[in-house]
């Protein structure tokens, strides 16, 4: 995983359990990778991916069974799902806005554009 500078390693930690539990990489009740086999799969400090879990178990997307390992919460991905909506509609669509008024392009180019995504898929 490529880190960007412009948010903290924790939070980009957690996009990545976001994409996982969206995409149903990640099933309620699976269990998610160690702290340490995450942090070394990252090539991160365990410290860093311990307080993406103690983030993720605060907002209930995660769930620890002492001595067993961290969990995927039953709630996980409706939480995930608005959690990434707010993130996207408070932040990315704004940008994205901003960007479509200084190119000139309109929300039917868009509509074009989205279109021809989708039937790729």
């Amino acid at each position: 995983m490529e880190f960007s500078k412009n948010k903290s390693i924790y939070m980009q930690i957690a996009d990545y359990f976001y994409g996982n539990i969206l995409l149903e990489k990640w099933r309620v009740d699976e269990k998610v990778p160690s702290v340490r086999q995450m942090a070394v799969d990252l090539e991160v400090n365990p410290n860093t991916v311990m307080r993406t879990y103690t983030m993720l178990q605060d907002k209930n997307i995660i769930y620890n069974q002492r001595g067993i390992g961290f969990f995927v919460s039953t709630e996980a991905k409706d939480i995930v799902k608005d959690l990434v909506k707010e993130q996207f509609t408070s932040i990315e669509l704004p940008e994205m806005f901003k960007s479509m008024q200084m190119l000139g392009i309109d929300i039917k180019e868009i509509q074009e554009y989205y279109s021809n995504w989708k039937s790729n898929l």
